[in-house]
């Protein structure tokens, strides 16, 4: 209970805090939403040789060297730890028939899912959903704000930099100890997720001219739809 207070205490900060800030930074961004270009160009130049030297690499060798059951199984887990920060951003967002839904997902996943390892949920009816703190804030009409680029995480926004706090607190993993434990799964998380994207990853080498333009607005397309779907 008090590591729910600490976290709701938080996201309370956040929000008046994002609110102040965006509402200051939205008046004096340029008709582009990327005033910051230059600097997001250079971190997006790095992002992109540390996952050349790094992370590419080691999720190749991830994918090659892992049986399939296993990777399914690894993104089942976090899957169903992420459906925790979904229920509770889909209660904020007043949309409460899909949070009682994934709510059923992570107790029907962690029970008969063996913890998560297997994706019972969808199976029933119970379809994912994927929200976070950053689409509540656009919910209730936070806009984005400038457009960002961070170090290692990638595309992002003022609004959803804010928000992050907030989604890391509403992770279970956030609450494992010791502390060795939760780097150990974090960083699993990240080589799976990356494998995953390895074919995305392919395709816009492949296809952008400018990888810079093209994932930035692939980025805003997507949180624009994930923000303002129709309600289910």
């Amino acid at each position: 209970m008090q590591e729910l207070d600490r976290a709701m205490n938080i996201a309370r900060r956040i929000y008046s805090l994002g609110v102040a800030i965006l509402l200051t930074a939205c008046s004096t961004v340029s008709p582009s939403n990327d005033p910051y270009e230059s600097t997001n160009r250079m971190i997006f130049n790095l992002n992109d040789k540390v996952d050349a030297w790094v992370f590419r690499p080691v999720a190749e060798v991830y994918e090659s060297d892992t049986p399939q059951w296993l990777r399914t199984g690894v993104g089942n887990f976090f899957d169903n730890l992420q459906d925790v920060d979904t229920a509770c951003n889909n209660a904020l967002q007043a949309r409460f028939s899909d949070a009682a839904s994934d709510a059923a997902r992570v107790a029907l996943n962690s029970t008969v899912g063996i913890g998560g390892l297997i994706n019972v949920a969808s199976g029933t009816g119970l379809p994912k959903h994927r929200q976070d703190f950053g689409q509540t804030l656009g919910r209730w009409g936070v806009g984005a704000g400038p457009y960002l680029v961070l170090p290692l995480i990638g595309p992002s926004s003022m609004r959803d930099t804010l928000a992050l706090a907030v989604d890391i607190r509403l992770n279970p993993m956030a609450y494992v100890y010791p502390v060795s434990s939760r780097n150990l799964g974090t960083a699993l998380n990240l080589v799976d997720t990356r494998a995953y994207l390895l074919s995305v990853s392919s395709l816009l080498d492949d296809a952008a001219l400018d990888k810079y333009e093209f994932t930035r607005s692939a980025y805003r397309q997507r949180r624009e739809n994930s923000i303002y779907r129709s309600d289910q």
